[in-house]
C-alpha cells in the first residue's frame, strides 16, 4: 500500500488525506498544532467541509493524525499543504513552508515525491523548497526525487466541486517531476492539467484568485462612485449581467475576506515588485477592497446622521459576519476591520450569524445576539454583511428601524444599500 504524508491538516489538507484514503492509499497527516493532531485522533473535524463521519471512514482505513515528523520517513509521497499568511507588514511569510521543507528534507528518501501546495509567488518550489530539501537529504531534485507544485483549488462550503471533480494543475521542476505527480494526482483527480513547469503552475494560482480580486475592486469602486454620482449601479450591474457572453457578474460587498482574496495579491504583488516589474492593477485593486470597510462606516454614520443620531454610543448590530455566504469560515472576514473602525467611533456593536457561535475582534469578545428579530429592533442601526441562506434576510426590513444592506439583496425594500 502507497503511503502518503499530508503536512498541514487544514482546508486543504485534511480533504486530501480524505481522497488519498477513499482510493486506497495509507495517509499519514501531519501538523504542528498538537490539538488538531489529538482532535483529530479522537474522531473529531475541525474542518466542516469533513464531517466527522468522513473522519471516521479516514481512520478505519488507517489515517493517523501526527505531530512526529519523524513518520515522514515511511512516506514515498509527501504533500505540503502549510499556511502561507502575510506578515505584520502585508508581505509574504513562508516560514511554515521553511519548516516543513526542513522536516521533509531531514527524513526524504530516493525515490519519492514531494508536491508543495501551498500558494506562493512563482520560484518557491524550484528555489527555496528545492533548496532546503536538497541541503537536508543530500539528495538531488529531478534525479533522486521529484519535486512539484500543484495548487489547491478548495472552495469552502461547495457542496459540487471537490478535489476529485475539480482539474488539478502540476508542474514539476523538470518534465520527470511533472509526469510523477500528474501520476499521483491522476488517482485522486478526474482530470490532470500539466503545467510547463512549477513557476507556470504558482502563477496559475495567483493569477485565479487576483482575477477575481480586481473584478470585484471594479464593481466596490463603481458602488461608491455610483452613490456619489446618482446612479443605481445595482442595477446596472443586473442589466450587465444579462449578456450571455464576454462578461462574468460579480457583485460589491462589505469587502474581501478567506485564506485566499485578500492574501493571493500580496504574494504575486512581491514577486513582481522584487523583479523589478510591479502590478500597479492589483497593487490599486487590493487598495480598494482594503477601503469597503471604511466605506460601509462612512454609510452606516451617515445613515445615523440622518436619523438624527451619530455612531459615537450608537448600538450596532452586524448580521453574517463569515467571510463567506452559507460558511462557518471567519478568516480575513471583512467583518473584522469593519468592526475595529466602528469601535474606534464609539460604537456599540453585538452580531448575529447561526453559523458562528463565538467570535472575537483584537482579543476582545464580540457579544452574540441570539435572538435575531429582538436583536434589530433593539439596534439603532442593523448592517447585513452576509445573506447566509439560514437567515430570514427579507424579514430584516420589517424588524430594524435603519437598515444597511452591503449586499444588494434588499434593494427593494426600505432598507438603505451600499
Amino acid at each position: 500500500m502507497d503511503t502518503v504524508a499530508v503536512i498541514g491538516l487544514g482546508y486543504t489538507g485534511l480533504p486530501l488525506a480524505r481522497e488519498a484514503c477513499a482510493v486506497g492509499m495509507r495517509v499519514l497527516g501531519l501538523d504542528e498544532n498538537s490539538a488538531v493532531t489529538t482532535a483529530l485522533q479522537s474522531g473529531r473535524s475541525h474542518v466542516p467541509d469533513v464531517p466527522d463521519t468522513d473522519l471516521a471512514r479516514m481512520r478505519a482505513a488507517g489515517f493517523t493524525a501526527t505531530t512526529d515528523a519523524g513518520l515522514l520517513a515511511e512516506a514515498g509521497v509527501v504533500v505540503v499543504c502549510v499556511p502561507t499568511p502575510l506578515d505584520e507588514a502585508g508581505e509574504p511569510d513562508l516560514s511554515p513552508v521553511r519548516r516543513a521543507a526542513t522536516a521533509v528534507g531531514a527524513h526524504l528518501k530516493p525515490g519519492s515525491l514531494v508536491v508543495l501546495e501551498s500558494t506562493s509567488y512563482p520560484g518557491t518550489t524550484d528555489t527555496l523548497v528545492r533548496t532546503l530539501l536538497e541541503e537536508a537529504s543530500g539528495l538531488t531534485a529531478g534525479t533522486d526525487f521529484s519535486l512539484a507544485f500543484s495548487p489547491e483549488r478548495i472552495d469552502p462550503g461547495n457542496g459540487r466541486y471537490g478535489i476529485r471533480n475539480t482539474p488539478r494543475v502540476v508542474g514539476g521542476c523538470t518534465p520527470r517531476c511533472t509526469a510523477a505527480a500528474a501520476a499521483f494526482f491522476g488517482r485522486l483527480c478526474d482530470r490532470v492539467v500539466e503545467a510547463g513547469s512549477a513557476r507556470e503552475a504558482e502563477l496559475a494560482k495567483l493569477l485565479e484568485n487576483v482575477y477575481r480580486s480586481v473584478n470585484i475592486a471594479l464593481v466596490n469602486e463603481l458602488a461608491v462612485a455610483g452613490r456619489a454620482l446618482g446612479v443605481d449601479v445595482w442595477d446596472a450591474l443586473d442589466c450587465a449581467a444579462s449578456k450571455p457572453f464576454g462578461y462574468q457578474p460579480f457583485r460589491p460587498g462589505p469587502g474581501v475576506g478567506g485564506h485566499c482574496i485578500p492574501v493571493d495579491p500580496a504574494y504575486l504583488a512581491h514577486w513582481a515588485r522584487a523583479a523589478g516589474s510591479p502590478l500597479h492593477l492589483v497593487e490599486l485593486a487590493q487598495e480598494v477592497n482594503a477601503a469597503m470597510p471604511a466605506h460601509v462606516v462612512r454609510r452606516a454614520g451617515e445613515l445615523l446622521s440622518d436619523a438624527g443620531g451619530q455612531l459615537d454610543g450608537a448600538r450596532l448590530l452586524l448580521v453574517g459576519v463569515t467571510y463567506k455566504r452559507d460558511s462557518r469560515d471567519l478568516r480575513c472576514t471583512p467583518a473584522t476591520p469593519l468592526t475595529r473602525l466602528l469601535r474606534r467611533a464609539g460604537a456599540h456593536v453585538c452580531y448575529h450569524d447561526p453559523l458562528a457561535d463565538t467570535w472575537a475582534v483584537d482579543g476582545e469578545a464580540v457579544p452574540r445576539a441570539a435572538r435575531l428579530r429582538e436583536a434589530a429592533a433593539g439596534a439603532d442601526l442593523t448592517i447585513l454583511l452576509q445573506d447566509h441562506g439560514v437567515l430570514p434576510v427579507e424579514r430584516l426590513p420589517d424588524w430594524a428601524p435603519l437598515l444597511l444592506d452591503t449586499r444588494g439583496r434588499l434593494r427593494d425594500s426600505t432598507a438603505h444599500v451600499l
